[in-house]
C-alpha cells in the first residue's frame, strides 16, 4: 500500500484492509527517500491520485475509490490475497516495461541528430525546444503527451535517470540529460561544439 502518513484517505484504506486480517506492506511517500520516483511511478501505471494505491500480487488494483468499490461490492475479502513484498513487484513490473520501451526510445533517438522527449505542456521543454532553435537546429520532437506509447515512454526516460522526465535530451544518439544538464553545457561552452560533431549544425 503506497501512502502519505499525513492524508486521511490514506489512513482509512489502511484501516479497512487491517479490518480484513490483512498486514500490507506500506510504503509512506513522505518518509522514504525514494518516494518522489516511487510516486511517479505509481502515476505512470494509471493511480490519478496517490492516496492508498495498491499492488496485488503484481496487479494494480487502484486508489482508495477503487478499494471502496471491492469493498461494497462484497469482493474485498474473497479478493485481496495475503501481503507481498510490493515494491519488488513494481520493480519487476517496471523492468519488463521498461525493456522494450528503452529500445523504443533508443531507435527514435538515433533517427535525428537532436531528439527531445517532450510534453507540450512543459514551460521548461518549451524553453528547451527554443535554446536549439537559436542555435539553428531542428531538431525532432516527440511529445509524450500527444503519443500513444507516451506513458510507457515517460516510464523509461525515468528509469533512465531523467527526472522529472521531460524534457530529455538525445544528441547523436547519446543521452544527455534533462534541461539542466543541456543548460550547463550551454553555460559552458560545450553545447555548440556537442552538436557539430553530431552533425546537427
Amino acid at each position: 500500500n503506497f501512502s502519505k502518513s499525513s492524508c486521511c484517505i490514506c489512513h482509512s484504506t489502511k484501516r479497512l484492509l487491517y479490518e480484513h486480517g490483512l498486514s500490507p506492506t506500506i510504503v509512506e511517500l513522505d518518509e522514504d527517500p525514494r518516494g518522489r520516483e516511487i510516486e511517479l511511478i505509481v502515476r505512470l501505471i494509471g493511480c490519478s491520485t496517490i492516496c492508498a494505491s495498491r499492488v496485488q500480487w503484481g496487479d494494480f488494483v487502484g486508489d482508495a475509490k477503487a478499494i471502496l468499490t471491492l469493498q461494497i461490492m462484497d469482493s474485498a475479502r474473497g479478493n485481496m490475497l495475503p501481503p507481498v513484498n510490493v515494491l519488488l513487484l513494481i520493480a519487476l513490473r517496471t523492468l519488463v516495461l521498461c525493456g522494450s520501451q528503452m529500445d523504443h526510445i533508443a531507435r527514435l533517438a538515433s533517427q535525428k541528430a537532436v531528439v527531445i522527449f517532450s510534453k507540450s505542456s512543459c514551460c521548461m521543454s518549451h524553453a528547451i525546444k527554443r535554446l536549439f532553435y537559436e542555435h539553428g537546429v531542428s531538431p525532432m520532437i516527440i511529445e509524450l503527451d500527444e503519443n500513444s506509447r507516451g506513458r510507457e515512454m515517460e516510464l523509461a526516460l525515468i528509469r533512465l535517470g531523467c527526472i522529472p522526465s521531460v524534457p530529455a535530451v538525445f544528441i547523436g544518439g547519446r543521452f544527455v540529460g534533462n534541461a539542466n544538464a543541456v543548460m550547463t553545457l550551454q553555460v559552458n561552452g560545450s553545447l555548440k561544439k556537442m552538436l557539430k560533431d553530431a552533425g546537427a549544425i
